[in-house]
């Protein structure tokens, strides 16, 4: 796969700062990027003329455009006879993007897959009282922190977002803690007794290692929405390693 797409490399793609991705790569998905709708049919036609000089082929019915854009824009693509379908959302290894370049349905699926694993956790480990705080926080920082916070390189936190990002936070070191909204104990107070770190302040500085690619700090919305920006992905994207049956807009 490799091979295949540095041959059918072309000269459209995004740019990042001083670099220029025009593919990404993982097993066999392939998902091809490019600035208009002419540039990626241009880099379709090469990448299924090289699948095809290996043996291969583009599957027609795992694959999706789909353009960012902050008005719909038609971008019909064609694999041979074959058209292929435009999509307003798609998700990309577990992390939800939207057509309009908006990351508030993504953060929204983000809290409730961590409150669903409170609410798994709720009775054998958030307030059995034989667990010990220590291997509670553990649990929290184990499970449910990167449950909440999966993707969260891309987001771009409003005060909105951070307050909600907090409640999550805290509706779970409340119960560690024994307290309730009711007792009135500020969540600075919480979290200093239980000597954890506000999560909201680390998602926005993007202090944790890993960050592989530091995307530039403006609005999504407003970067990807230039009428400039088209993406296609080939073959099947992996679902969500957090299960969530409610969500049924998953690839499969």
């Amino acid at each position: 796969m490799d091979r295949i797409s540095r041959r059918s490399q072309v000269a459209e793609g995004f740019h990042f700062g001083g670099l220029r991705i025009s593919s990404l790569l993982f097993t066999d998905d392939v998902v091809l990027l490019a600035s208009s709708g002419e540039g990626l049919q241009l880099a379709l036609e090469r990448f299924a003329a090289e699948c095809e000089a290996a043996g291969m082929r583009i599957s027609t019915s795992k694959s999706e455009a789909m353009v960012l854009s902050r008005k719909r824009v038609e971008c019909p693509l064609r694999v041979g006879d074959e058209f292929l379908p435009q999509v307003e959302e798609f998700k990309y290894h577990g992390v939800l993007f939207a057509s309009d370049g908006r990351r508030e349905p993504e953060i929204d699926r983000r809290i409730g897959a961590a409150t669903a694993v409170m609410r798994t956790l709720h009775r054998s480990i958030v307030v059995k009282r034989e667990l010990s705080v220590k291997a509670k926080l553990s649990i929290y920082r184990s499970i449910y922190v990167p449950t909440l916070t999966y993707g969260h390189e891309l987001w771009v936190v409003t005060e909105r977002m951070r307050l909600r990002i907090q409640a999550a936070e805290m509706s779970f070191l409340r119960k560690v803690a024994g307290l309730s909204l009711r007792d009135r104990v500020r969540s600075s107070a919480i979290q200093e007794g239980l000597r954890v770190e506000p999560l909201a302040g680390e998602i926005i500085s993007l202090g944790w290692p890993g960050n592989a690619l530091v995307f530039p700090r403006i609005s999504w919305r407003r970067w990807l929405g230039r009428g400039r920006s088209g993406l296609l992905c080939l073959g099947c994207c992996p679902r969500d390693p957090v299960s969530d049956k409610a969500d049924e807009d998953g690839w499969i």
